[in-house]
């Protein structure tokens, strides 16, 4: 009984930061709002999740896939499903985005939705919903978001590189790109903590190794763990291949959102020269010694952090679209 109450109290006090915050952000973006559109769609959110769900137990890599989608999307031009618009010269297009993966459960739900209410639900809030059920599907914690984004009429494959994360980025180029987001330092360990779930391939960590004259791969890296580092060499060890080739973000738990990630770091397990840096900054470790220590703690904190993300540059009115078609603008 003492443990659930002490969940009750926990879940409580998550509700009212997040009130505060929110009511403090939705005065300036009044168009967004809980339950957006339990007038206008009230199976929206339903059959969202139920695609996530299905999608996911058919394929575990879903909800990496998905995430990780929703953090190109808003980062690149704001959440407005810019990345999903094919065509030359697009986000989409962009190199930058050629692993971005889960596509096609964003085209299922919105097909789906448009049985029910068509041209009602934008496709930036199903890039929105999925990623946050995606995380409930692995496991992690419930989240609510508001909804009511509109769809952008832009997008250019130019805006993708000087907005996203690269794997190799200092911690103090990462805090600057997530101020230019409105995101703060703490929401930047917290949203890392995305990497809990999902995988990345062998080009995207080759910097924290050189390849001897036989072509044979050397750490040069020393804030990686040997045994780790090892076996990351072991299954990347084809040069041939390295883009192709893939490996967990998360070596002990990569198909469930838990704090696994933040123990991982502590033991010089990050994957990526940005997770590593997490851990040898004195700015936040301590942010990443008590998340690895309290998986409540990690949940809470990732709720607040997630709704900020996904209410990065959000559209409204006539300054977006609602698309009929996710892969192209109307």
């Amino acid at each position: 009984m003492a443990s659930t109450v002490a969940s009750y109290r926990i879940n409580y006090s998550y509700l009212l930061n997040l009130l505060v915050f929110l009511s403090s952000f939705l005065t300036a973006s009044s168009d967004l709002s809980f339950n957006f559109y339990a007038a206008s769609c009230p199976v929206a959110e339903f059959l969202v999740r139920n695609t996530v769900r299905s999608a996911s137990s058919s394929d575990p890599t879903i909800p990496g896939k998905l995430l990780r989608l929703l953090f190109h999307d808003c980062f690149v031009q704001g959440c407005d499903a810019s990345v999903l618009i094919q065509g030359n010269s697009t986000e989409r297009s962009d190199p930058g985005n050629a692993s971005l993966g889960g596509f096609s459960v964003i085209e299922r739900a919105k097909n789906a939705i448009e049985i029910f209410c068509p041209a009602t639900v934008s496709c930036a809030d199903i890039v929105a919903l999925a990623a946050r059920d995606a995380v409930e599907a692995a496991g992690g914690p419930v989240v609510e978001i508001p909804t009511g984004r509109r769809d952008g009429k832009v997008s250019v494959a130019a805006d993708v590189r000087p907005n996203i994360i690269d794997t190799d980025f200092s911690l103090d180029k990462m805090i600057d790109a997530f101020s230019s987001k409105g995101l703060s330092i703490q929401d930047l360990v917290v949203l890392s903590g995305a990497h809990t779930i999902g995988a990345s391939h062998c080009n995207a960590f080759d910097g924290r190794f050189k390849r001897d004259p036989k072509g044979n791969l050397e750490l040069i890296d020393a804030s990686l763990d040997n045994s780790y580092a090892e076996t990351l060499m072991n299954k990347c060890s084809s040069s041939s291949s390295s883009s192709s080739l893939t490996v967990s973000n998360d070596p002990e738990t990569s198909s469930r959102f838990d704090n696994q990630y933040y123990k991982n770091l502590e033991a010089h397990k990050g994957l990526f020269q940005t997770d590593s840096a997490l851990m040898e900054d004195e700015r936040t470790r301590k942010m990443v010694e008590d998340l690895a220590s309290d998986e409540e703690s990690f949940f809470q904190r990732w709720r607040e952090s997630f709704v900020k993300l996904s209410m990065v540059g959000v559209r409204f009115g006539e300054d977006g679209e609602i698309r009929r078609s996710c892969s192209s603008v109307n």
